[in-house]
């Protein structure tokens, strides 16, 4: 592309600043190859929507009702979109990501977006992204041309709009004029070359068309032209049964064989977004249009180039061009239907084909309407604008064509059929006069880095969901057990005191900050920005992540548990994203490692496995027990008909397994084991701690286990020989624990002591299957303890097992 001012100013907004960019400018001034060159070049995360399913697949995107999940019809500012009734707005976790990740999103022809979607994509971005910023924060680019197509807004629509919205179009929306966006307009013309046709024009679509040039334009006026069927003409109309009605007649005079060529569909593509006939009727002698770029290197034929079918076959359509000396050989052409993923090992936004139309790249094109026309280049056209029904429609029309020497009108252009808006003019005029320069853009960009510090150093997140636990546990304390208030006190201090440090940075940064130089590339901003990189590192680790590791807690309550590790697992990926910043910009800061960092950080914490969060129950060291217990706790509940924590509470659960209890006077020293819970399940509990104690060695007291005669303790090491005599005549692990009044388990650990001296084989104790499994799987894991791999393996597999492998592991 030509060097062409409007063009770079373009790009350097839309890639080295925040700010949002309407770019716009006459029809054939460059804003589709820009759209192309960006999505090729930008380093930004973007997605591309459009308005309707053709746009749509031009621009090489998606519609924007299907990517933000729209509802049709009006969307009022005030409504809950969430709660709409006809359409669902449950995003997946793919979406939410990409729209956490999103820098940018473009939106092609913004002209026919309408008001109140444009809020509706607000509310979208500022639901996943950053509620208290304009469309979340995420920059926005808006294509289009606001002298061409309009929206449309059904006059039904309409009285419910009305009393929200001065007018339909996207400027009027709430969110864009709370955006402060910048219009840039391209003004260089590539499609038409002729001064007198442009300014011919330039006056059409400003509603000023003088006598003069309405004199001259209507020198093209020739209402009973016939055109040579060689010359390759073609008809624009208003009203699509018009145009069909001339193909339908035009085909049906030749004589010569129909062909039809059916389109092969696969995977999603929906038929609103066809770019042609599904089943496409051509005969040799028709005339036809190219409706996309040639995809050969030959480049042979563009979208919207006109020609003469001269043979048709099976598989291919050869099709001769006026002025051109070969004939072109049309072979189907494929046009994608994509969504946007996340790549699962870079993070990148890509794109994903869900569905192909491929057809032959033709159309009848005797005629078409003005609507479907937009976005081609013709060289000879005829132009019938009688019955101009809507705003700009003349203006696309005759913009259509490159010069006036190919031009034909069916009817005299007047000012009948220039309709054009009177907002839209007040809004061009507005952003004429206030069109951006070298210093705005200088400003800009310093801007956007500065705030890109500053989101950098700003710790405003952590205070919620510190502030919410605290407020949880102050409520709940009698029901959660653990190490909660003091860590967080302390987190929540840290962040307050990394508050008032990065305010006061940001106003050293903007006092060092010059008009003539961006912070990237200031010496002395960078030498700051390194020392409190530094100081923010140290202090996020000392007193945020070190107190962060420490909490540790447990609860009955399912819904304070799940409130709880909610705001945990907030915190956690807040603090892996600061941290990830650190350590990617101690060298000093760089705009593009920041946003590449940024854009990782939404999957930081996703990313690693998924272990459930330490509870209090971890820091003991009788964890088994504590499994154990568990599990005769819900067995207990289960045959009695009730809940679990009705047998004893979690909190009373971790002060057994901290005291181990062996009577039941001690067991009514635990809190909450009161006389009735005593006496209806104390056995069943004293029985597996005193289990666990003896297969430990764990020395327990001298006391009676019950209020009756003190049974004769036996000696250690006795119990595990008789239940490997016990064994050695055939009986198994079950039937030994009910003679010996033992649990399974510890019946299971004294025969493991046999497996060295061979009298007891491991696969006596573990089924085949599952040592097999353990072997393999038991070296590929991590851990620090045996919870620790027990909760990483499937529940399938037993603490004895997990300790019986990992023996013979070791041994």
């Amino acid at each position: 592309m030509d060097v062409n001012n409007e063009l770079d100013l373009a790009w350097d907004f839309v890639n080295n600043t925040d700010r949002n960019v309407f770019l716009t400018g006459k029809a054939g001034t460059g804003k589709t190859t820009f759209l192309h060159k960006l999505k090729m070049k930008s380093l930004k995360r973007m997605v591309v929507v459009a308005p309707t399913g053709v746009a749509a697949i031009n621009a090489k995107g998606v519609t924007i009702h299907s990517f933000f999940q729209m509802p049709f019809g009006p969307i009022l500012p005030d409504a809950e979109l969430n709660n709409s009734s006809n359409f669902n707005r449950k995003f997946n976790k793919t979406k939410i990501n990409i729209i956490k990740s999103l820098d940018l999103l473009v939106i092609d022809e913004i002209s026919m977006v309408r008001a109140d979607l444009l809020d509706g994509i607000d509310k979208t971005l500022r639901r996943f992204k950053n509620k208290n910023k304009v469309f979340g924060g995420v920059q926005l680019l808006m294509i289009g041309d606001l002298q061409q197509l309009s929206p449309v807004v059904k006059d039904n629509e309409w009285q419910l709009l009305k009393a929200h919205y001065k007018n339909a179009f996207f400027f009027s929306s709430h969110a864009y004029q709370k955006c402060n966006a910048i219009t840039v307009e391209l003004k260089h013309i590539y499609r038409q070359d002729n001064p007198k046709f442009i300014n011919i024009l330039n006056e059409i679509r400003n509603n000023t068309l003088t006598q003069e040039s309405a004199n001259e334009l209507n020198k093209c006026y020739q209402p009973n032209f016939v055109p040579n069927e060689k010359e390759g003409y073609i008809a624009l109309t208003t009203h699509n049964n018009k145009a069909e009605q001339t193909n339908n007649a035009e085909l049906s005079k030749l004589k010569t064989k129909a062909h039809t060529y059916k389109a092969v569909v696969e995977g999603k593509f929906p038929n609103y977004a066809y770019p042609n006939d599904e089943k496409l009727e051509l005969k040799v002698g028709a005339q036809v249009m190219f409706i996309k770029n040639d995809s050969s290197p030959e480049k042979r034929y563009f979208n919207g180039k006109i020609g003469k079918v001269i043979l048709l076959d099976k598989d291919e359509v050869v099709v001769n061009c006026p002025d051109d000396d070969f004939n072109i050989v049309t072979t189907p052409e494929v046009w994608e239907n994509i969504n946007y993923n996340v790549d699962a090992e870079t993070k990148a936004i890509t794109e994903n084909k869900i569905g192909s139309y491929t057809q032959m790249p033709l159309r009848l094109a005797w005629a078409i309407t003005i609507h479907k026309s937009q976005g081609l280049t013709f060289e000879k056209a005829i132009i019938d604008a009688q019955g101009a029904f809507a705003h700009g429609q003349t203006y696309v029309a005759l913009s259509r064509c490159k010069s006036l020497e190919g031009l034909v009108l069916k009817n005299k252009i007047n000012s009948n059929q220039i309709i054009s808006d009177s907002n839209v003019l007040s809004f061009v005029k507005n952003a004429e006069d206030n069109q951006p320069d070298a210093s705005i853009l200088q400003e800009s960009k310093s801007e956007f880095q500065l705030n890109l510090i500053s989101e950098l150093f700003n710790f405003y997140k952590f205070l919620y969901p510190v502030n919410r636990i605290l407020d949880i546990y102050y409520k709940n304390r009698t029901v959660i057990e653990g190490q909660i208030e003091t860590p967080l006190n302390t987190i929540k201090q840290a962040v307050a005191s990394l508050l008032k440090v990065s305010n006061s940075f940001e106003g050293q940064l903007k006092t060092l900050s010059k008009s003539d130089e961006i912070p990237e590339s200031s010496k002395v901003i960078q030498e700051r920005f390194t020392k409190a990189i530094n100081y923010f590192s140290e202090q996020t680790k000392t007193y945020i992540s070190e107190p962060f590791k420490t909490i540790v807690f447990t609860t009955d309550n399912k819904e304070i548990k799940k409130d709880i590790n909610k705001q945990l697992d907030a915190i956690e990926e807040l603090l892996a994203a600061k941290l990830s910043y650190f350590k990617g910009l101690d060298k000093g800061f760089n705009v593009n490692t920041f946003l590449e960092l940024r854009a990782k950080s939404v999957f930081l914490a996703k990313d690693k496995p998924k272990k459930p969060r330490k509870s209090v129950i971890d820091g003991t060291t009788n964890v088994e027990l504590f499994e154990l217990l568990r599990v005769l706790r819900n067995d207990i509940a289960e045959a009695n008909d009730l809940i679990h924590y009705q047998i004893f509470t979690q909190k009373a659960l971790y002060e057994i397994c901290e005291t181990l209890p062996t009577n039941k006077k001690e067991l009514l020293q635990v809190n909450g084991m009161g006389k009735v819970r005593v006496e209806k399940y104390g056995s069943e509990i004293l029985k597996v701690i005193h289990a666990y104690c003896d297969e430990n060695n764990i020395e327990t007291s001298t006391e009676p286990i019950f209020f009756e005669a003190e049974k004769p303790k036996k000696k250690r090491g006795d119990t595990k020989n008789e239940s490997l005599e016990l064994f050695k005549t055939g009986k198994s692990i079950d039937q030994i624990a009910n003679i010996r009044e033992l649990n399974p388990n510890t019946i299971a650990g004294h025969l493991a002591h046999f497996i060295p001296t061979g009298e007891v084989k491991i696969t006596d104790l573990i089924s085949e299957t599952h040592y097999e499994e353990l072997k393999e799987l038991i070296p590929k894991h991590k851990f620090e303890n045996l919870s620790d791999l027990k909760h990483q393996l499937d529940d399938k597999y037993t603490y004895g097992e997990l300790r019986l492998v990992l023996d013979d592991l070791t041994s």
